[in-house]
């Protein structure tokens, strides 16, 4: 599969584009030959485990360390060899990098001071970008008297004051509850729309990819395994790593039969529509929540292409809903897990070592 993806777009052309980047360190490599595409305005995450290349990708973009080999260019204007103080782009990192000595205006205008803007223009600037992250009583604090949450926000103003064209996020809410992550993923997404400014983030937590990106970049071992859409990502995974790492994946290993059916246990179910040779080893994938349930023992069940009649064997009361896991024969040691609302758990009277049937549906059942 290409790494090179292109946003819906086609007719414009990408804002920063990344050609065939690889970053060695020794004999480890980060990068491996990586290409993408961003567009004006877009909000992208980089997204992946711990030791995936992700904030390398970042670093790489930001000059911070420079690829072994492949090109960066901006606005088609080649940058693989500037220094961070020639590109165009704004940074936030996880522990914020504040000046602890300087008060938080002072901050904030540290890059314009840098920059020889006025006086006046910068006392100006920096009240307006107080405004703009909501903390306009705070210019006179230092860092050490404000909240992890506040000192992220001064940190974002600071990396935007210069209005730069590009703004790089490293994981810059991790080291916050989770109750300020969550209110500050939608203020910097907010922000990023009004101001309209391309932005990357890398982020190792789905959830904070899924409701901030408008495209998902997932890594894995160096190099790009999807990108798209938080909803192409969740509902359309193109590798296993894919589907298991976004989200909860049923995973069972099976024979395939057809481009179309698989056998599983000895069961023949049918799948969505794959390139797998006939009598290969496979792995077949459906999620929680796209498993339907029964409210009884179906006695024709498991006569039927994809019915089943499982056992309850656990429930977890996860606040929200219930996560039930679910035993048959077919499945060996493994189990099946489903998410079922509280309120459809008391209808169907869900109990421990009850029996019910499940339909596996058939274009919700991937093949890897």
């Amino acid at each position: 599969m290409s790494n090179l993806t292109k946003n819906d777009n086609t007719s414009k052309d990408p804002y920063l584009r990344i050609s065939k980047l690889t970053k060695k360190f020794s004999d480890f490599v980060a990068l491996n030959d990586v290409s993408l595409e961003i567009y004006k305005g877009e909000f992208v995450c980089f997204l992946g485990p711990s030791g995936c290349g992700k904030t390398t990708f970042l670093r790489a973009i930001a000059g911070l360390d420079i690829q072994t080999s492949g090109r960066v260019f901006q606005q088609e204007q080649d940058i693989s060899a500037l220094p961070p103080s020639e590109r165009d782009f704004g940074i936030v990192f996880q522990s914020y990098a504040l000046f602890p000595n300087l008060t938080v205006k002072n901050n904030i205008a540290f890059g314009l001071e840098n920059q020889k803007f006025t006086r006046d223009d910068i006392k100006k600037r920096v009240e307006e970008l107080l405004e703009l992250v909501g903390l306009p009583e705070q210019e006179n604090k230092y860092p050490a008297q404000l909240s992890g949450g506040q000192q992220q926000r001064i940190a974002l103003a600071r990396a935007i004051a210069t209005s730069p064209g590009l703004l790089l996020l490293d994981e810059p809410l991790s080291a916050l509850d989770a109750k300020v992550r969550v209110y500050l993923r939608q203020e910097i997404k907010a922000l990023q729309r009004r101001l309209g400014i391309t932005t990357i983030m890398v982020t190792h937590d789905q959830e904070e990819a899924m409701t901030m990106a408008d495209r998902i970049v997932v890594m894995n071992h160096g190099v790009i395994d999807q990108v798209g859409t938080p909803k192409e990502i969740y509902r359309e995974p193109q590798t296993l790593f894919v589907a298991d790492f976004i989200g909860t994946m049923n995973k069972m290993k099976c024979q395939i039969k057809t481009s179309e059916s698989v056998t599983l246990g000895g069961m023949e179910l049918s799948c969505r529509k794959h390139l797998i040779t006939s009598g290969q080893s496979a792995v077949i994938s459906i999620r929680p929540e796209d498993i339907i349930p029964g409210n009884a023992l179906d006695e024709k069940a498991d006569q039927i292409n994809n019915r089943i009649n499982v056992t309850i064997n656990d429930m977890e009361f996860l606040g929200s809903y219930w996560r039930i896991r679910l035993g048959h024969k077919i499945l060996s040691e493994s189990q099946l897990i489903i998410d079922l609302s509280i309120n459809a758990k008391a209808q169907m009277e869900i109990s421990l070592n009850k029996i019910i049937s499940i339909e596996l549906p058939p274009d919700r059942l991937w093949v890897f």
